[in-house]
C-alpha cells in the first residue's frame, strides 16, 4: 500500500490545511479552491487529507456509499432492509481528470450490456464514488466550464440527477470539493469562481529556515516512508480526534444576531455581489468556532472565516487576482469582542460600518497563527502568499509624461528612443473566428466537433460513453437481423451497432498576437490605441477559454515576448510594459511568428490557430525588407494559418501597406477603429468575424 505523506508534516501551508479542515467540519461550506504556484505542496496536502479523516460505515455492497444510519437512502442499489450488513472503510479521496466526459463525472447507461443483454443498466460515476468523500480535481481551471459546474450545483445541493439515454437516476452526492490552479495557466472564470466555498492563496516561504525544513522533511520521506509516517502517528491521530469532536460540536455552534450583522457588515465593506458570501462566510466562522472548541461565535472566527471565503468574491477586473485588504477587514471588526444580543422586543438596525474611512496602514496583520492545525514540529510560515501583480488597465501611470515627440522622427521610425505608453479602457470586440470546423478543445470561439453541443450526427464510439444516437444505432442493426437468426422479438444488437451522437459546439484556439512595436507605432496616441485594441482582445480571449501569445518586433529583430499559455493576465503585463522605437523589421515578425504556430502544431495539434497582426503595414528593417515581408505572409498564407490584419495606420494620408499586407497573408483586413463590436447588425452579418 503506497504511504501518503502525513497531513501534519507538511509545512508552510497554513492557510491551505485551515480551508480544507473547516470544509470537512463542514462540507455545506462548499469546497475550496486552491491557488498558488507550481510545487508548493498543493496536491500533496490534499492527498494526505483523506488520511487524516475519520472512518465511516456504508451498507455494504451499495456502489453509493449509502449510510446504513439515514433512514430513506437516496441509493438506486436500495431500499436496504433495518438488518443490512454494514462495513466500515476510510474515507474515499476521488480524483477527476482535466479530459474527463460528462458521461464519466455523472455516469450513464452501461452500453455493453444494454445492447447484448437489452437491460438498461445505469454505471455510477465519479460523483457516485465520491460520496461521502473527498473530490479532488487538479487543475482545475482547465476542466472545461459546464462539468466546473456539473460539479458545483451537486455539491450545493448533496445529489446528482441522470436523465439520459432512457435512464432516469437520483443518488446522494455529499462530498468535500478541493480544486487546485496554478494561474499561470489561466484563471477560472468568475461566475465558477464565486461557487466555491473558500480560497486560499499559497505560495513558497521566503524564509531560509522554513524551506530547509521542507526539503529536510521531505528528503526524510522519500528515504523512508515507513519510519516518517510512524514519527507522525500521533500527531496524525490528534488531528483526527480533534476534526470528529468540531464535526460533533459544530451544530451546536450559537451564531449570535450581533456576529451576523458583524459578518454582513464585512461582506458590504468588500463590495461583494450577491448574498452567497455572506452565507457561506457565516458557515465558516461557524465551523471555525467548533474547531477550536466554542459553542458561540466570536470575533475572531468572522476574521478567519473572512480571509477564507472573501478574496475571490470582491469586485475586481478581470485580470485581477483575488485579494483580501486585511487592514480594512480589521477596521471593519473592530478591536472590541461582539456586543450582547439585541433586545428582541425592538427594532434592530444594523450597527454603523467603519469602513468609510481610509485604512490604517500602520496596522498590524492578525496572522492567525493559532489557526494552524498541523505542523507540530517546524517552523510555520507567517509570510503572506505572494500572488503576481496583474495587469489593470485603469492603474497606468497617467502622471508620467512621455518624451518630447521630436516632429517627423519617431512616427518615420527614424529614432531610436523607447517609449512605454499606457492603455486606455478595453471595450468589447468583434468575434473572430477560425474558419471552418475544428475538433479542439470545448471552449467559446470558433465551430468545432465537441462532447456538448447539438447533435449533427452519429458515428461509432471510439470508447465507453458519449450520447446514443438510438435511430442510427437501430439502423446499424437492422440489415443483419436475419443473419442473427431473429425471425420474431425484438431486435437483435451487437456491440458493433453502437452509434453516439456527433454534436457540434465551439472550441477554444491559440491566439498569436503579432505587433509591431517599431518608431512608427510609438508615437504616444497611436501606441496607446495599440495596446487599448489589443488588451480588449486579449479580454475576449480571457472569456473564451482560448491560449494566447505574444510575439514583439522592432529594431532588427523579433522576439517571444510571451509562449503560448493560458495565463492571459501575463500576457496584458507584458502587453503593458512593451516598449516601442526604431525600425520595423515586419518579415522577422512574420517569421517568428510561423515558427511558433510550427511548434504548438506539434504540441497541440487539434488546438488551431488564429494569428492577429497588428501593424501599420510598414517594413523598414534590413536590405528588400517589403520583399521579404511579403514572402514570409504568402509563406503564412501556404500554411493555411487564418490570420487578422489590424490596420493601426492614421492621418489623412494613408499608403494602405497593411490592407497589401493582408492580401498576401489571406487574411482579413481590419482598421484598428473597427476592432470594436458596436456595430452588431455588421457583426452578426459578418462570416469570417461574426
Amino acid at each position: 500500500m503506497p504511504h501518503h505523506y502525513p497531513f501534519s508534516a507538511v509545512v508552510g501551508s497554513d492557510d491551505m490545511a485551515l480551508g480544507l479542515v473547516l470544509t470537512t467540519i463542514s462540507p455545506d461550506i462548499g469546497g475550496v479552491l486552491v491557488r498558488g504556484e507550481k510545487g508548493t505542496a498543493k496536491s500533496t496536502i490534499v492527498r494526505a487529507l483523506a488520511a487524516v479523516l475519520p472512518p465511516i460505515e456504508v451498507v455494504a455492497g451499495d456502489r453509493f456509499s449509502s449510510d446504513p444510519r439515514e433512514a430513506a437512502s437516496l441509493s438506486p442499489d436500495g431500499p436496504f432492509p433495518a438488518d443490512a450488513p454494514t462495513q466500515t472503510r476510510s474515507v474515499r479521496l476521488v480524483e477527476l481528470p482535466v479530459g474527463a466526459t460528462e458521461d464519466r463525472v455523472l455516469g450513464s447507461l452501461h452500453l455493453e450490456r444494454a445492447l447484448s443483454e437489452g437491460r438498461a443498466e445505469y454505471e455510477p460515476g465519479l460523483l457516485a464514488r465520491a460520496h461521502r468523500g473527498i473530490l479532488y480535481v487538479d487543475e482545475v481551471n482547465l476542466l472545461h466550464d459546464h462539468l466546473v459546474d456539473l460539479l458545483l450545483d451537486a455539491a450545493a445541493m448533496g445529489r446528482s440527477t441522470v436523465e439520459r439515454d432512457g435512464v432516469s437516476v437520483e443518488h446522494a452526492a455529499r462530498f468535500v470539493l478541493v480544486g487546485t490552479m496554478n494561474p499561470e495557466e489561466g484563471e477560472l472564470r468568475p461566475q465558477l469562481l464565486d461557487r466555491f466555498g473558500l480560497t486560499v492563496e499559497v505560495a513558497a516561504s521566503r524564509h531560509p529556515a522554513t524551506r530547509v525544513e521542507v526539503v529536510r522533511r521531505r528528503l526524510a520521506f522519500d528515504a523512508d516512508p515507513i519510519a516518517f509516517n510512524a514519527a507522525y502517528a500521533d500527531d496524525e491521530q490528534a488531528l483526527t480526534k480533534r476534526i470528529v469532536t468540531a464535526q460533533e460540536l459544530v451544530q451546536a455552534v450559537r451564531l449570535s444576531e450581533s456576529a451576523l450583522f458583524k459578518i454582513a457588515e464585512v461582506c458590504a465593506a468588500f463590495d461583494v455581489d450577491g448574498m452567497r458570501a455572506d452565507i457561506v462566510t457565516a458557515r465558516t466562522a461557524v465551523a471555525h468556532a467548533a474547531w477550536h472548541g466554542r459553542t458561540e461565535v466570536l470575533r475572531e472566527d468572522i476574521r478567519a472565516a473572512a480571509r477564507l471565503a472573501l478574496p475571490h468574491r470582491r469586485r475586481r477586473n478581470p485580470f485581477d487576482a483575488p485579494g483580501l485588504d486585511e487592514d480594512l477587514l480589521d477596521q471593519v471588526l473592530g478591536d472590541d469582542e461582539l456586543p450582547p444580543e439585541p433586545d428582541d422586543t425592538q427594532p434592530t438596525d444594523p450597527p454603523p460600518s467603519e469602513a468609510d474611512g481610509t485604512s490604517d496602514e500602520s496596522a498590524a496583520t492578525d496572522t492567525n497563527s493559532h489557526d494552524v492545525p498541523h505542523d507540530q514540529h517546524g517552523t510555520s510560515d507567517d509570510v503572506a502568499p505572494g500572488a503576481t501583480d496583474s495587469y489593470d488597465a485603469a492603474d497606468d501611470d497617467d502622471d508620467q509624461q512621455p518624451p518630447p515627440q521630436q516632429p517627423g522622427g519617431q512616427e518615420r521610425g527614424d529614432s531610436g528612443r523607447e517609449t512605454v505608453v499606457g492603455t486606455g479602457d478595453p471595450y468589447r470586440t468583434r468575434l473572430f473566428k477560425v474558419r471552418g470546423t475544428g475538433a479542439g478543445a470545448a471552449g467559446r470561439r470558433s465551430r468545432a466537433i465537441t462532447e456538448a453541443g447539438h447533435r449533427v450526427g452519429a458515428r461509432q464510439p471510439l470508447e465507453q460513453g458519449g450520447s446514443i444516437h438510438l435511430s442510427e444505432t437501430v439502423r446499424a442493426a437492422a440489415p443483419h437481423q436475419a443473419a442473427r437468426g431473429r425471425t420474431t422479438g425484438p431486435l437483435r444488437f451487437r456491440p458493433t451497432d453502437l452509434r453516439v451522437a456527433t454534436r457540434e459546439g465551439k472550441e477554444a484556439n491559440l491566439i498569436l498576437f503579432c505587433v509591431d512595436a517599431s518608431g512608427s507605432m510609438a508615437a504616444r496616441r497611436r501606441m496607446e490605441q495599440v495596446k487599448t485594441a489589443i488588451l480588449s482582445l486579449l479580454l475576449d480571449a480571457y472569456r473564451r477559454r482560448d491560449k494566447v501569445g505574444l510575439v514583439t518586433f522592432r529594431g532588427g529583430s523579433a522576439d517571444l515576448a510571451l509562449p503560448p499559455t493560458h495565463s492571459v493576465d501575463i500576457a496584458a503585463t507584458r502587453l503593458a510594459d512593451l516598449p516601442a522605437g526604431g525600425r520595423t523589421p515586419l518579415a522577422e515578425g512574420l517569421l517568428e511568428a510561423a515558427r511558433v504556430l510550427d511548434l504548438e502544431r506539434v504540441r497541440d495539434p487539434r488546438r488551431r490557430p488564429l494569428l492577429v497582426v497588428v501593424t501599420d503595414g510598414r517594413a523598414t528593417s534590413g536590405p528588400d525588407a517589403v520583399a521579404r515581408s511579403r514572402q514570409a505572409a504568402r509563406h503564412l498564407a501556404g500554411q493555411g494559418v487564418d490570420a487578422v490584419v489590424v490596420d493601426c495606420e492614421t492621418g489623412s494620408f494613408r499608403m494602405g501597406l497593411a490592407a497589401e499586407l493582408a492580401t498576401h497573408l489571406l487574411a482579413e483586413h481590419v482598421p484598428m477603429a473597427e476592432v470594436s463590436a458596436s456595430d452588431l447588425t455588421r457583426v452578426t452579418r459578418d462570416g469570417r468575424a461574426a
